[in-house]
Formats: structure tokens, C-alpha cells, sequence
């Protein structure tokens, strides 16, 4: 074991705290980097006191474009943290199988062939069940539009925006891709 004046003796401490400070430089970065997903219970609870936009990313376990987008867009540094700082965000298995109440409703899972779906998860698609589908609620948790299809980080950096800052209230889609590039 080496001790301290050891560690002194042989240079070793300029390396060591180099180290401690990269080692937790990149914990840091990668927490960063983490979107804050949240339960349905606790995007109602928590709209109530702050209100927000909330995103859903509505999946299913055997979905690999929803996989792809969990590892390549959600892991973005960048889209982590627009999304933290702008929207409650919530994982919505499509297949959940436990009721969901929201908005005094009880949404149930529905056995359908093999597998099935959630109510919910077709509310929110508007009965278009294809994963990965990210909806777009807000601050009443009221769909603003849900949007079908893998999206890298850049394009859903670009989705993010014009619904977390109200654009598409003001701009159409085109007019906005068009000053968002710029």
C-alpha cells in the first residue's frame, strides 16, 4: 500500500488529483446528460405546483428504433438538457399493463392478439400505435401533437424547440426549420 508521503515522494499526487478531477468531471457530464424521466402520478403532481410542458416517449420493450433513440437522442447532452430545464418528461411503455388515472379518467391496457395496449398510449397517438412516437402535452397536459418515427438529436433538438418555446403557436413547421438552421 502506498501512503500519502509515499505518493509525495514519488510525484504521484499531481497524476492522482488530475485523475479524481477527470474521473469526476466526467460523472458530472454524464449526469448531465440524463433526461429526468418521471412517473404520470408525478408529471401531474409536479404541473400542478410548477407548470410545464410535458414530453412522453411513448415505446414498447421490443422496439429497436426506440432503443436506438434512447441510446443516440435521448443520451444527447444537449436534448437532455433542454429537456430537463423545459418539459416534465415521462417513458410511456405502450404495453403497460397498470391503469393510468389522469384527468379524473382511468385508462386500462386492452388485450389484443398476442399482446395488447394501453389506452393511454392510444389517446395520446390518436390511435396511431407506432413506436417510437414522442407526444408533445402542455401545461395542462393536454396533447399538442404527437410525432411518429426515430429522431436523431439534431432534428429532435429542432422538435423540442419549436414546441418548448411556444413557436408553434406563432410559426409554421417550414418557416421555423428555415431560422432554426440559420
Amino acid at each position: 500500500m502506498i501512503s500519502g508521503t509515499d505518493m509525495e515522494d514519488r510525484n504521484f499526487a499531481p497524476y492522482f488529483f488530475t485523475l479524481i478531477f477527470l474521473v469526476t468531471g466526467a460523472a458530472t457530464a454524464a449526469a448531465q446528460a440524463k433526461v429526468n424521466w418521471i412517473t404520470w402520478d408525478e408529471a401531474e403532481a409536479l404541473a400542478e405546483q410548477e407548470p410545464r410542458k410535458v414530453v412522453v416517449d411513448v415505446y414498447t420493450e421490443w422496439c429497436g428504433w426506440c432503443k436506438k433513440m434512447d441510446k443516440a437522442t435521448f443520451q444527447d447532452e444537449n436534448v437532455a438538457t433542454y429537456i430537463n430545464k423545459h418539459y416534465y418528461a415521462i417513458k410511456f411503455d405502450a404495453e403497460h399493463k397498470d391503469d393510468i388515472e389522469l384527468h379524473d379518467h382511468v385508462y386500462k391496457y386492452v388485450k389484443s392478439g398476442s399482446r395488447g395496449y394501453h389506452e393511454l398510449a392510444s389517446k395520446l397517438t390518436f390511435g396511431r400505435l407506432s413506436y417510437p412516437t414522442i407526444v408533445f402535452l402542455d401545461e395542462e397536459l393536454e396533447v399538442i401533437q404527437p410525432i411518429a418515427g426515430y429522431k436523431d438529436a439534431e432534428k429532435f433538438g429542432m422538435i423540442m424547440t419549436y414546441f418548448g418555446e411556444d413557436h408553434h403557436k406563432k410559426t409554421p413547421w417550414k418557416q421555423f426549420c428555415t431560422k432554426y438552421d440559420k
